[in-house]
């Protein structure tokens, strides 16, 4: 994986992805077409019809989004 990759996902996108890394997961409050965008980005994947976090979508959440850096500050 390249470092210099920026992932420019929506604050759904984001909050969607740090959600579906607890092991308890309602399904019914995540956006499918949310759930959808994140697992063609390879950052989560399904497993026994639950979304599951992938390496590279916990090296997304660490690594975070150069848009989201200005909020932190």
């Amino acid at each position: 994986m390249n470092d210099e990759i920026d992932y420019n996902l929506t604050p759904d996108q984001w909050e969607t992805l740090k959600a579906i890394r607890m092991p308890v997961l309602k399904l019914s409050a995540l956006n499918q077409s949310v759930l959808d965008d994140l697992v063609a980005f390879g950052l989560a994947t399904m497993s026994d019809n639950l979304p599951v976090i992938t390496a590279k979508g916990r090296t997304a959440l660490v690594r975070g989004s150069s848009s989201l850096w200005d909020v932190a500050a």
